[in-house]
Formats: C-alpha cells, sequence, structure tokens
C-alpha cells in the first residue's frame, strides 16, 4: 500500500480518496476547507502555495491534481497552482496525475482520441493546454511523471448541480414536469461515469504504462439528452418525460447578471453538434470498459 494524495474533494476527489482509502492506502485530502471523506488524512491548504504542497506532498506515490476553480476564475487561479502541483511532484518524487478536460481541443467534428491536437484559441482553454504542455515537458526532461485522465462531461453519483445530469435533470424527470435543457435535446453527447473517473485516475497513476501521455476516460457510446431521460424514466417506472430548451438569447442574457451562466458561450459548440469521446486506447491498454449506462444509471437514480 503507498501514500496517496489527492487535492481536491469534489464530485471526482470524493470518489477517488472513498476508493484509495477502500483499498487500503494510506489517503491524505487537501482542500481550502480541510474538508474529506472519513477514512482520509484531511488537510486544510492553500494550493498555490508551494512549500505548503510540497511539505503534504512528501513521501507520496502518487499526488492527483483533482482541483476544480470556478470556470471564470481559470485564468487567475490555475497558473499557481498548476506550479505547485509540478514542484511538489518533482520534489517528492510522486507520479502526477492530472484530471483533465477535452476543452483543450475546440471544436471538433470527429471523434476526440488523444492525439488531436490542443487547438482551442479561447484564453481559459489554452491556460488548461499550457498546464498540460507544460507538465508534460517536464516529465521528457525527466524531473517528473505525470499523465493526464480526460473525461467528458460527468453524471453519476456525487455529481454537483453543476452537472448537466443531476438534480437539475432529475428532480423535474421524477416530478413529472418538462426538463429544462439550456441545449438542444437530440444531439448526440458523451457522457463520463464518476466511478469511471476515479477508476482511471487509480489506473493512470500505478501503471507506468500510462506515464507521459494523455488518455481518456472509459466512456460509453453517446446519448442525446432525450435518450437518457427516457432511460432514465422507465428505470423510476414513468413515461417519456417532457423536455422545454430554453432560448439561446434568454440564456445569453441571464450570462450577463451570473459568471457561471456568461461562460456558457464558450462550450455552445459541444452541444449543438455531436460531441462524442474515443475512449478505446485507455480500454485496449488497460483491459477495461466503461460501467453499462443501464447499471450507471441505476447507481445515479439510486433505483
Amino acid at each position: 500500500m503507498g501514500k496517496h494524495v489527492v487535492v481536491g474533494s469534489g464530485q471526482v476527489g470524493s470518489h477517488l480518496a472513498a476508493k484509495l482509502v477502500a483499498q487500503g492506502h494510506e489517503v491524505v485530502v487537501v482542500t481550502r476547507s480541510g474538508r474529506g471523506p472519513e477514512g482520509a488524512v484531511r488537510v486544510a491548504a492553500d494550493i498555490a502555495d508551494q512549500a505548503r504542497l510540497i511539505e503534504i506532498a512528501r513521501g507520496a506515490d502518487v499526488l492527483y491534481n483533482c482541483v476544480n476553480p470556478q470556470y471564470h476564475r481559470w485564468l487567475t487561479d490555475w497558473p499557481p497552482m498548476a506550479a505547485s502541483f509540478l514542484a511538489a511532484a518533482e520534489s517528492s518524487g510522486a507520479v502526477l496525475v492530472i484530471l483533465g478536460n477535452l476543452y483543450p481541443y475546440g471544436p471538433v467534428s470527429v471523434p476526440m482520441t488523444e492525439d488531436l491536437p490542443l487547438a482551442s484559441t479561447t484564453p481559459k482553454m489554452r491556460v488548461r493546454a499550457k498546464m498540460w504542455t507544460d507538465a508534460l515537458a517536464a516529465h521528457r526532461a525527466g524531473r517528473i511523471r505525470v499523465t493526464e485522465v480526460r473525461g467528458s462531461d460527468y453524471f453519476g453519483p456525487g455529481a454537483t448541480d453543476q452537472s448537466y445530469l443531476g438534480d437539475r435533470f432529475i428532480a423535474p424527470l421524477r416530478a413529472g414536469r418538462a426538463i429544462p435543457l439550456v441545449w438542444p435535446a437530440d444531439v448526440p453527447h458523451s457522457w463520463t461515469y464518476l466511478p469511471d473517473v476515479a477508476d482511471a485516475l487509480i489506473t493512470a497513476g500505478g501503471d507506468e504504462r500510462a506515464w507521459g501521455r494523455p488518455w481518456h476516460v472509459p466512456t460509453g457510446a453517446p446519448l442525446t439528452f432525450r435518450q437518457l431521460g427516457e432511460k432514465m424514466a422507465a428505470l423510476l417506472g414513468r413515461p417519456a418525460p417532457r423536455m422545454r430548451q430554453l432560448p439561446w438569447p434568454l440564456v445569453w442574457a441571464a450570462g450577463l447578471f451570473s459568471p457561471f451562466i456568461g461562460e456558457l458561450k464558450h462550450t455552445r459548440y459541444q452541444f449543438v453538434a455531436p460531441y462524442v469521446l474515443d475512449s478505446s486506447a485507455f480500454e485496449r491498454t488497460f483491459g477495461v470498459a466503461p460501467t453499462p449506462i443501464e447499471a450507471a444509471l441505476k447507481a445515479t437514480l439510486d433505483v
């Protein structure tokens, strides 16, 4: 058993820490508030404080970056935190596992594979791209060992209220009301199950075949909002739900008053055309598959 330092205890970090504790590892969870799951050592720290993160990571086998600053703060919050992770990984010798995302690819018209260029020109997406390229350069220079694990939009137990398939989707479905949607109901989209994300992070941190490149989390076939709603309704013994798309001009106007909603204009391309993740490389290399959608939705609905 080894020492695993999980930074961030949100919808991914909490799953990850719980799985590592269950496997018998020494688990340290680092957050600004000092919160974390039972069985882990919980530490309050400012991740931008390099000296502090270096101290916490001393003796670690794996260091996981599961932090998720508010999207409108990426330009200010990410650079100092990313520098702290590189310093802590280099000082401790721990494998650095970065929880990434698909934003740096930018708009694409083909299924996304890990060899696509990080072509987004949006400043916030470029910050995430630079985090990976800086870490990869340090890996190739022999200073650290690193990998990045990327998934599509998350769903599953413990999903936050920002999840498109969280309470904002499930609560009206359970109540028999029309489900309000920001995006079209019938565009195929890849969805990544939260426990599969945690499993992929653990695999990537412990298998040297994963180091020095990015990987996509095992993710099932793309499904539309309508298809997911129908599957969930069937599991609950309810008729297919109605869906109501909010007019885009109304969403855009709301973004003038809400930083979170205002950022949706940068990701609109992901939902108005098919957005498909190809995770076959991870599945072939490590012999795993995504959780079947029926089982994942049952766990999401707790039925």
